[in-house]
């Protein structure tokens, strides 16, 4: 019988299959919109191009169709860009000076920060804001948590005894909550520095 370590490894296995098949529809779909991605670079036929937009709307009918108080909130969502880009910068600051002394793996941040629906043809230029507003938000965000995930597994890789929502993905094997001898050999193992890389 299969211990729970193993079973969880089995299951992230399986996630990481779903995950390839997911990435082969996606390609599929990419053909079916009639697109290609070259060197992070999207190109669409140029009739594709010329139908996009045929969808595009004005800005005056955007703001016309926006309720008074969206528009009247949207000055709030924007001011999060501030703590967004102190957050960038902290990150940067935290991998260049910070994560080669604990021997934290970098992230590369062009993985999780991608700028490329504002060159839809079909949107507008508020709406192009918009989207690279959100694509860099969240962008960050997960770029942010894959840099905390890594962190995490290095100084504390133990589960909490309290579900966790959304957790990362090397959160499943971190030692069980309450497993100390399992925690402590796997931290020792990890930081003894008397061994060679």
């Amino acid at each position: 019988m299969q211990n729970i370590g193993d079973q969880i490894t089995a299951l992230f296995g399986k996630l990481q299959d779903l995950e390839a098949e997911l990435e082969g529809d996606l390609e599929a779909q990419r053909k079916e919109f009639h697109y290609a991605v070259k060197a992070r670079r999207v190109k669409f036929d140029a009739m594709v191009l010329q139908y996009h937009k045929s969808f595009r709307t004005s800005v005056r009918q955007l703001l016309t169709d926006s309720s008074l108080p969206s528009i009247l909130a949207s000055p709030f969502v924007y001011l999060v860009i501030f703590p967004l880009l102190i957050l960038d910068l902290m990150l940067w600051i935290f991998q260049l000076f910070c994560a080669p002394v604990y021997g934290i793996a970098k992230v590369r941040r062009a993985d999780y920060v991608v700028l490329d629906r504002h060159m839809l043809s079909y949107l507008n230029p508020i709406e192009k804001i918009n989207c690279v507003y959100c694509g860099y938000a969240n962008g960050l965000l997960g770029y942010a948590r894959e840099i905390a995930g890594r962190a995490e597994a290095h100084w504390c890789p133990i589960k909490h005894a309290i579900k966790v929502k959304g957790a990362h993905p090397r959160y499943y094997q971190f030692a069980d909550y309450g497993d100390a001898k399992g925690f402590r050999e796997n931290h020792d193992a990890r930081h003894d520095t008397s061994k060679p890389d």
